[in-house]
C-alpha cells in the first residue's frame, strides 16, 4: 500500500490542486443536502475487494460529496457556531497531517509541540490567569470541559471523606450541552440554575443555598459560562468566582465559544473575573480560526491536571525518563493518543500576528451590531434581545416554529444560506426564534441583507 507509483504522484497534484482551489476561493458552493438513498445511487459502492483506484474516489469525492456538505467558512452559513480557519491554518493542517506527528509525548513530538505551546502561551495570556497557568490542545469543547471537570473531582476526592462520594456541579440551565452529558460520563449529579439570561452571583448563593446538608457535601464545582451558545451570554464571572472562593468550589468557565472575544478590546471588561477560574475551556476552531479540530483546556493550576490524567503502563516508562523530559501534553488531559492539532493555529498566528486576529474577532462583533441595526429597521422582523458577543436573536413577525423550519430547509436547499432556528423563553413560554451567529470576517452587509430578504 505504502509503494510510491506514477498514478500516486498525478493524484498527489490532483490533491494539491483542490486543496489550493479550496484555500483560494472566498465564496465556496454552499452545498445542498442529498439522503443517503441518493448518495448510495451517486456514489455507488466504494468499498470492494479491489478498491475502485484513488482517481475514482476522489472524482466522486469532488462531483458528489462534497457538494452534498455545508463549508463551516461559507459567509452566510450563520447557524449554530460556525467556523472560519484563516488560509495558513488551512494550509498546515494539510503539512500536520503530512508530518505524522504524535503529539502525546515531547519524546516523538518535541519540535510540534513546542510550536503549539508557543500558540498556548498566547492564548493562556487572553485570560489573565496567574504565571503558571497553562493547559492544552484537546479534539474540542466538549473533551476540554470533560478534561477540566475529571481535575475537579479527582482534587475534591483528595480529602479522604470524599473519597467514594458522588459529586455535585451547578451550573446554568443555559449552559453548553455538553456540561449536562460531562456530568453523566465522569457520574456526577448536576444542578441547573434556572435562567434565561445571566446567571449571577446571587442566583449561585440561592442554588448552594437550597442544597439538602449532603448535596452540598457532594458539592465540588460550578461550572460558569464565557458566552452561551444559543445566545452570547456572559455570566457574571466576577461574583460566581468570589462564591466559589469563599465556599471552596472549583470554579470552571466554559469559553469554549465566547473564549475568542477576549482578544477582542471591545468586550474584554465583560469576562471580569475570568482570570479567577481554575479551569477555562476555549475551541480556537470556533472564533480563533483554526480548522476543527482544535479545543484547548487551560488549568490555573496544571499540576493538578497532571495529577489526574497521566496514564501509567509498562511500555510508557521511557517518557517518563529523565532522557526523555519535557512537556507531555497526553498528561493533562483525557486522551492519550492526539495528534497535534494546535500546530495550524500557531502557524496562522505567525504568519498573521495578534492584531489581525483581534481585528478579525472584532469583526464578528462588528457584524453582530450591524445586524442588529438592519433589523431594527425592517418592519417583518424584530430583535429578541440586544445583540451579545456575536449572536443576535429575532423574530419573524407572525411566523410559527413551522414557517421558520420551512424557510431554514428552503434556503439550505437552494445551496443560499444555512441560518438555523433556536427557541427563546420569553414570560413562562418557549418560542421559536431565528439566530445569527458571525464568525466569518468575510460575511458581508450584502449577505445579511438578502438573508431578511428571504423571509418576506
Amino acid at each position: 500500500m505504502h509503494d510510491i507509483d506514477i498514478d500516486l504522484v498525478e493524484m498527489t497534484l490532483d490533491v494539491v490542486k483542490y486543496a489550493i482551489n479550496r484555500i483560494t476561493k472566498t465564496n465556496p458552493e454552499l452545498g445542498k443536502p442529498k439522503s443517503e438513498q441518493e448518495l448510495r445511487s451517486l456514489v455507488g459502492e466504494t468499498i470492494t475487494a479491489n478498491g475502485i483506484g484513488g482517481e475514482n474516489a476522489f472524482n466522486l469525492f469532488k462531483e458528489v460529496l462534497i457538494k452534498a456538505t455545508v463549508p463551516i467558512d461559507h459567509p452566510r452559513h450563520l447557524a449554530f457556531v460556525p467556523a472560519s480557519p484563516t488560509r495558513a491554518a488551512i494550509m498546515f493542517d494539510l503539512v500536520t497531517s503530512a508530518s505524522s506527528i504524535h503529539g502525546a509525548y515531547w519524546m516523538e513530538g518535541a519540535g510540534g509541540i513546542y510550536a503549539e505551546n508557543e500558540a498556548m502561551r498566547w492564548l493562556v495570556s487572553l485570560t489573565g490567569l496567574p504565571e503558571k497557568a497553562f493547559g492544552v490542545f484537546t479534539s474540542g469543547g466538549t473533551a476540554a470541559n470533560l478534561s477540566g471537570m475529571v481535575t475537579a473531582r479527582e482534587n475534591w476526592r483528595k480529602v479522604p471523606e470524599n473519597k467514594n462520594k458522588k459529586g455535585l456541579i451547578i451550573t446554568s440551565s443555559g449552559a453548553h450541552s455538553s456540561i449536562k452529558a460531562m456530568a453523566k460520563v465522569i457520574d456526577a449529579d448536576i444542578v441547573l440554575v434556572p435562567s434565561n439570561n445571566v446567571m449571577s452571583k446571587e442566583d449561585l448563593q440561592k442554588a448552594i443555598a437550597a442544597l439538602s446538608i449532603a448535596e452540598r457535601e457532594r458539592l465540588f464545582a460550578v461550572v460558569a459560562t464565557g458566552g452561551t451558545t444559543n445566545a452570547g451570554i456572559i455570566d457574571d464571572l466576577k461574583g460566581i468566582s468570589e462564591v466559589c472562593k469563599q465556599e471552596n468550589l472549583w470554579f470552571h468557565v466554559d469559553a469554549a465559544y465566547g473564549g475568542g472575544a477576549l482578544a477582542a478590546d471591545s468586550v474584554r471588561h465583560l469576562f471580569q473575573g475570568i482570570e479567577n477560574a481554575d479551569s477555562i475551556t476555549i475551541d480556537p476552531h470556533k472564533w480563533l480560526f483554526s480548522p476543527y479540530d482544535c479545543g484547548a483546556i487551560i488549568y490555573k493550576n496544571p499540576e493538578l491536571a497532571k495529577e489526574a490524567h497521566a496514564q501509567e503502563g509498562s511500555y510508557l516508562d521511557i517518557f517518563k525518563d529523565e532522557g526523555a523530559q519535557g512537556f507531555n501534553p497526553s498528561d493533562y488531559q483525557i486522551q492519550l493518543t492526539r495528534r497535534v492539532r494546535g500546530l495550524p493555529l500557531w502557524f496562522s498566528l505567525a504568519t498573521h500576528g495578534t492584531d489581525k486576529y483581534k481585528s478579525a474577532v472584532e469583526k464578528g462583533i462588528s457584524l453582530a451590531n450591524l445586524a442588529s441595526k438592519i433589523i431594527q429597521e425592517n418592519p417583518i422582523v424584530e430583535l429578541v434581545r440586544e445583540p451579545s458577543l456575536s449572536c443576535v436573536l429575532f423574530r419573524r413577525k407572525g411566523w410559527t416554529a413551522t414557517e421558520y423550519r420551512d424557510w431554514t430547509y428552503k434556503n439550505h436547499r437552494e445551496g443560499f444560506a444555512l441560518v438555523t432556528p433556536t427557541k427563546w423563553k420569553t414570560g413562562n413560554d418557549y418560542e421559536t426564534v431565528s439566530r445569527f451567529c458571525f464568525i466569518n470576517p468575510d460575511t458581508t452587509e450584502e449577505d445579511i441583507r438578502a438573508i431578511l430578504k428571504t423571509m418576506e
